[in-house]
């Protein structure tokens, strides 16, 4: 992503260079700086060539970008914007690691997506099991889904897309903005979880339903003023390639995500002293203040995911560069760990919960033993005979 100091440093930079270069003869193109790379005074006709900026996720800093300056002495303008426009489309190697990248985080993203449907379906179907904590869970299992659906189809029509690239149309970039918004959700809901497993262990008293409904309300409106805060300082910038960009992360986004994150800590902390306080007191109590398996679990579900889903912000200040020798090997490690996160919350949330368990065993029973029932041809029927006095056995 674009930093704004960096921004303004090569921008002051391009100015000086280009007032301190003799401008052509004739016709030509005014030197500019694009944000992301310095382009000099350029003869009409002519096309002019840098080489591709380092800080952008995905480029080789040895291949060529170009800019292509008029007959008529203006620099070319995209037929889809109408604005100016630089080809960074040459700036990607066809046969480069980071396709294969790519295809990490695509399969990923795939096994979580299918692992989150089936936990949704599994949930939908047992309606024994509906409650304003599965209804939690829901949430969260479909903001995984659709942030993993969401960069599949990054990927595939847009990553693997350089005419989408370079034309960057208007609904590519509103692409980018519903990602960076499904993402957000996943930290919310995340923190609605906290929130929820807080709220019930702490508070003896609370309407579970207007709990439910003030988290729904946060899990998926809070996201929704930093993605169009992200949308209108993107926008604003005229920032190219569909917005796709790699660096530091954004204030606009990065600051939810560090509240959720360290707000679901502290309810954690207090959370494990609220625990074991009532473990304390359910020992010399026969066990009524002693809290439930369920709340139990729910702790450890919490605790294992809520430093999983800020691993990727806790790596990016270590990413290598690209010529770096464990750049791969950093890149394959994050790709694994961001993309099986929406597994990692199915398997914890949904499949070693003890109560879905419960109904998926019972209904292997029913489905397994009801036909062998069907399929008996002899019925046994026992009677009394009143006159014998004795019991008697007659097969039908």
């Amino acid at each position: 992503m674009d930093d704004p100091e960096r921004i303004a440093r090569d921008y002051a930079a391009c100015e000086l260079r280009n007032n301190l270069t003799r401008r052509p003869a004739g016709l030509y193109c005014e030197g500019t700086f694009d944000t992301w790379l310095c382009w000099p005074h350029t003869a009409a006709n002519t096309t002019a060539y840098e080489h591709c900026p380092e800080f952008v996720h995905g480029f080789s800093p040895e291949l060529l970008a170009h800019k292509e300056c008029t007959e008529n002495g203006t620099w070319f303008t995209h037929p889809l914007t109408g604005m100016p426009w630089s080809n960074y489309t040459t700036c990607v190697k066809p046969e480069d690691d980071v396709s294969e990248i790519i295809t990490v985080y695509e399969v990923g993203y795939s096994v979580s997506l299918v692992a989150l449907l089936l936990s949704l379906g599994i949930l939908f179907y047992f309606k024994s099991l509906r409650c304003a904590r599965i209804t939690v869970h829901m949430n969260l299992f479909a903001s995984f889904a659709a942030n993993n659906a969401t960069w599949l189809l990054w990927y595939g029509l847009v990553t693997r897309a350089p005419d989408t690239l370079a034309a960057s149309p208007a609904w590519c970039r509103a692409l980018n903005v519903a990602l960076q918004y499904v993402l957000l959700t996943n930290y919310t809901w995340m923190l609605c979880e906290g929130l929820y497993l807080h709220t019930v262990l702490v508070s003896a008293f609370v309407s579970e339903r207007r709990l439910v409904r003030a988290l729904l309300a946060a899990g998926w409106l809070l996201p929704v003023l930093p993605a169009l805060v992200y949308a209108g300082r993107r926008a604003a910038a005229d920032d190219p390639l569909c917005w796709m960009d790699d660096g530091p992360p954004r204030p606009e986004l990065a600051v939810l995500v560090c509240v959720t994150v360290v707000l679901n800590l502290a309810f954690l902390c207090n959370i494990v002293r609220v625990l074991c306080t009532k473990l304390r007191a359910g020992g010399g109590a026969g066990g009524a203040a002693r809290p439930s398996a369920t709340a139990l679990h729910a702790l450890r579900a919490t605790c294992l995911l809520a430093p999983l889903l800020g691993l990727q912000y806790l790596l990016t200040p270590f990413r290598p560069d690209r010529s770096a020798s464990w750049w791969l090997a950093y890149e394959y490690v994050s790709a694994l760990t961001i993309s099986l996160q929406g597994l990692c919350v199915a398997v914890l949330y949904c499949f070693c919960n003890g109560e879905v368990l419960a109904q998926l065993r019972r209904r292997w029973r029913v489905l397994t033993f009801r036909p062998r029932a069907n399929s008996t041809t002899n019925t046994t029927v026992s009677f009394v005979r009143s006159a014998g006095g004795g019991a008697g056995e007659d097969k039908v």
